[in-house]
């Protein structure tokens, strides 16, 4: 396991995203960590990582910017932070603090088990996807989520021998369902309109979008009509399951191809196509670029 925010995960994983796990230089807390966010940053200076450097990590983090200024990319959208700015990335996510800049906050990082179970926040951290950023400003929200950050940082340096895990646990749950309450720009729709079935279907796509891009296939699995399945795939994002499923390969396409030198071929493989030609067409269906042209513009060769 490597340190989070410090060195990359299994360097013989040539042509990989670097993958970031959790494990902090110091557990207080099993699963659970916060700092600065300056401290992260000098962090990774010390080590000699790069701090523009493009990573995955295992875990999610919460940032809540609370002044100065930068830019953080997550999957090709760079977001402006400034006080007031809230950043959620999940496990899976490729991110890159484009300009470090002068902001500092407090963040959060925690693993996907470490928030309680038994509460409904628990459903939160098991999906891969969702709004990475919110611009609260000073609004109220921001007041709500700065006092509750402020009472987990206050329990976390608690002497260690009287910290408690089970108090962190709940007031991450509040945090995470006061999120939740938040809109979700630029979503389409609404997430939690597609109940049991959109939830379930995400989560079977995570799994399986490198096997099978027919919605057939999920349907089947799920044990639903691809007509189910389309109806709450439109009511929380606005768009069918087709759509939905191929813009999942299309993104993990973009990925690959912007962040790693591996062949176009291998990718193309990797993600289910069995004729490179194939991969080609459906990436210029869905981005309007071949891939060696999205390759180029996004690793400047």
């Amino acid at each position: 396991m490597r340190a989070a925010g410090s060195e990359f995960a299994d360097p013989s994983q040539r042509g990989a995203i670097p993958r970031l796990d959790f494990n902090p230089p110091r557990e207080r807390v099993p699963g659970l960590e916060i700092i600065d966010l300056s401290t992260l940053h000098e962090r990774r200076r010390r080590r000699g990582s790069r701090p523009d450097q493009v990573h995955r990590v295992d875990f999610h983090t919460l940032t809540l910017i609370t002044e100065g200024s930068a830019e953080h990319a997550v999957d090709f959208v760079t977001y402006p932070c400034r006080p007031g700015t809230l950043l959620w990335i999940r496990p899976g996510q490729v991110q890159r603090f484009v300009r470090p800049g002068t902001a500092n906050g407090t963040h959060l990082l925690f693993t996907p088990a470490f928030p309680p179970h038994t509460s409904s926040a628990d459903r939160l951290v098991k999906e891969w996807y969702g709004t990475a950023c919110w611009q609260l400003g000073a609004r109220p929200e921001y007041a709500v989520l700065s006092t509750l950050l402020g009472q987990m940082r206050a329990e976390y340096d608690r002497q260690e021998e009287s910290v408690s895990a089970e108090i962190l646990q709940l007031l991450l749950a509040t945090v995470l369902l006061q999120i939740d309450r938040l809109p979700h720009p630029g979503s389409g729709g609404d997430p939690h309109a597609g109940g049991e079935v959109y939830a379930r279907f995400r989560a079977e796509l995570e799994r399986s979008y490198a096997t099978t891009r027919r919605a057939a296939d999920y349907a089947s699995r799920l044990g639903y009509t691809v007509k189910t399945l389309t109806r709450a795939c439109v009511a929380a994002t606005g768009q069918p399951v087709k759509h939905v499923i191929d813009a999942r390969v299309a993104l993990e396409a973009q990925r690959l191809l912007a962040h790693t030198d591996e062949p176009v071929a291998t990718i193309a493989r990797r993600l289910g196509f069995v004729e490179p030609t194939n991969f080609g067409k459906f990436f210029n269906r869905h981005t309007e670029m071949t891939p060696g042209t999205f390759r180029q513009a996004h690793q400047g060769g």
